[in-house]
């Protein structure tokens, strides 16, 4: 399928402004970056029943969460969210937009998580820290008018690979999770996979760009092949939540998203995949700009709403 007309013009639009590589850049810059395209890439903030920030313990110290009331009355389901921004860049208010759109459509108490980044904090602190965050949140679900018993995770990019760690580890300390939703989840430090080559340069996401984000992570030294940094490379997947993945067609990260679902599948995992097939990396986050945005939050909403039903 050829690239969505509308992800090319943002793609030709960043190719004008002459927007420095991210590999070229430190993480500061990236950061500065990544903040002042918010703005015009997430669209406008939708209003919420209510929106409330709090802080949770974590391994580190305090970790902030903001979270998004919608309306109705009675117990909501409850999705724990990981930010994508290759566990460099990425915030809670970078994030707003999309919590706000995801909180409304789907009826569910969504729950933004702050977790450290990298490189000042790299692998396993981000991992700690949604852990904890994910377990804290389940434990007063119900003072945040959720149902614990239908609470589960959900990430894109890199939060997508936490969100796919968080769920290894609760299997590991059997708590279940209801769900789990991994949109072009980050799962192999390898960078092997067909796609890494395939759509190596000019769909927003590079394979080089992907190359610093997964260095900063591993900036403590960690090994690439740990399942807890690659869960592409975990030898058993039964036993974990029922899984939405979602992709897109021109995306570095497409065949591990891809192999991860497969995987769960052949291991008795009830799967969701979903391809965008003419998009680009990151587009959920751009409401703003694409229309297929609202199309996959609609996806993901109607999935948590199935589970939890």
């Amino acid at each position: 399928m050829a690239l969505d007309p509308q992800a090319a013009a943002l793609l030709a639009r960043r190719e004008a402004a002459g927007v420095v590589p991210i590999e070229r850049l430190d993480a500061a810059a990236n950061r500065r970056n990544h903040e002042a395209s918010a703005a015009g890439l997430n669209g406008p903030a939708e209003p919420v029943a209510d929106v409330r920030d709090l802080v949770v313990p974590g391994p580190g110290g305090d970790v902030p969460v903001r979270v998004f009331t919608p309306e109705g009355a009675g117990s909501h389901p409850l999705v724990v969210y990981f930010h994508g921004g290759g566990w460099v860049v990425g915030t809670l208010g970078t994030y707003d937009p999309l919590c706000r759109a995801l909180a409304n459509r789907s009826g569910a108490v969504v729950a933004s998580v702050g977790y450290r980044v990298a490189p000042e904090d790299p692998f396993p602190a981000p991992l700690d820290d949604c852990e904890a965050a994910t377990v804290a949140l389940i434990g007063m679900a119900a003072e945040l008018g959720a149902d614990p018993a239908r609470a589960g995770v959900a990430g894109d990019s890199a939060g997508g690979g936490l969100a796919a760690g968080v769920t290894a580890r609760f299997r590991a300390a059997g708590r279940p999770l209801a769900f789990q939703v991994l949109v072009y989840p980050a799962l192999d430090a390898s960078q092997t996979e067909p796609s890494q080559d395939e759509n190596a340069t000019g769909y927003y996401l590079t394979k080089a760009g992907m190359g610093w984000y997964w260095r900063q992570y591993l900036a403590g030294g960690a090994d690439p092949g740990n399942p807890e940094v690659s869960p592409l490379r975990l030898d058993d997947l039964s036993g974990l939540p029922p899984a939405l993945v979602l992709t897109t067609g021109y995306d570095p990260l497409r065949d591990e998203g891809e192999r991860y679902a497969e995987r769960l599948r052949a291991a008795g995992v009830s799967v969701a995949l979903s391809r965008f097939d003419g998009m680009i990396h990151g587009f959920l986050r751009f409401r703003g700009v694409l229309d297929a945005a609202e199309e996959a939050n609609a996806e993901i909403a109607a999935f948590i709403r199935s589970v939890t039903a």
